[in-house]
């Protein structure tokens, strides 16, 4: 099993391996006396393979540190002082960027309270389906707040999700304050004693600034009834969009305060390597891995075993 889903990790990751590793070993292939320019080379790999300009400064400033100290001087060596870095950042679980992270999650908060952001488009809909269907494994019983009323269909789309979960949804009119649904969905999960509540939400309102304010006004609602609530705002970004999500995860991280978040699409067309620049500039964790359109396509996200697959490990990682 853990076989099969690393396998179909770096399937997922086929397009950031190829850009990142194949790079990293053209560089190294032809190995030279480790200098300046080997590094430049590198850099232009990383920021090609979507990591981003400052995160790729940071870890070859910790590679030059290290093969210096460490005394390395063959192109192995520096392909795996370069996976170890980068291992290490996805690894951080520190307070830097927009916003940082929120307080930690409340598992003993019944219900447990779990806001769904992220812009049209990204997974959002069927990632809620998917975390549903993974909490109902492990014995919980969880409830769908349908609050994005700006939608058309939305409601009907995140149904057909919760059918398949088999779990309860709230859902309103079209058109109806997305706040006063989350409302309504939490006082049916405290009177149903359900165990999680997920409250969906727009990607979209007229501008940015209504969408933030909305979501602001959905977490107030939600923690009026319930203090503590939300306990969780896991941000869903869609994973082929490249640079693009450390924006979106920064304007999210500066309105709601980020939880975690949720790469979603990690197909053959991801460009993983923005995973790299979120977890370094945001300090936001990422905590799962969207892999398929099934309903178990949702996988943990697990820092090593992720940039194993970047660089194409033979077998499982240990």
């Amino acid at each position: 099993m853990v076989f099969n889903l690393f396998k179909k990790l770096k399937d997922g990751l086929e397009k950031t391996r190829k850009t990142l590793t194949e790079g990293v070993r053209q560089v190294l292939a032809n190995f030279r006396p480790i200098d300046e320019s080997l590094f430049e080379d590198l850099e232009e790999v990383l920021i090609g393979a979507d990591v981003g300009v400052t995160t790729t400064e940071k870890i070859l400033t910790r590679l030059r540190e290290r093969v210096r100290s460490e005394r390395v001087s063959d192109s192995s060596g520096v392909e795996a002082l370069l996976r170890d870095e980068i291992a290490a950042i996805l690894e951080n679980r520190g307070t830097a960027g927009a916003g940082g992270p929120a307080a930690a999650p409340a598992p003993d908060a019944k219900p447990q309270v779990i806001i769904v952001v992220g812009v049209n488009g990204v997974g959002k809909t069927t990632t809620i389906g998917k975390l549903a269907h993974r909490y109902v494994s492990e014995g919980k019983r969880v409830l769908i707040a349908a609050s994005d009323t700006f939608r058309a269909a939305a409601a009907e789309q995140l149904g057909i999700w919760a059918e398949r979960a088999g779990v309860d949804i709230v859902r309103s009119a079209s058109g109806a304050d997305p706040a006063s649904v989350a409302f309504d969905g939490l006082e049916a999960a405290l009177a149903r004693g359900a165990d999680i509540l997920i409250v969906d939400t727009a990607g979209r309102l007229q501008t940015k600034i209504n969408l933030m304010e909305e979501l602001k006004k959905i977490a107030r609602v939600l923690s009026r009834k319930l203090p503590g609530a939300p306990h969780e705002v896991l941000l869903v970004l869609d994973a082929s969009t490249g640079q693009n999500a450390v924006i979106q995860a920064r304007e999210f991280g500066l309105a709601m305060g980020l939880t975690g978040l949720v790469l979603a699409k990690v197909d053959g067309t991801a460009k993983g390597g923005v995973v790299i620049a979120i977890a370094d500039q945001l300090g936001v964790p990422v905590r799962y891995l969207g892999m398929g359109e099934g309903i178990e396509d949702l996988a943990e996200f697990e820092p090593r075993q992720f940039a194993a697959a970047l660089f194409d490990s033979v077998g499982s990682p240990a």
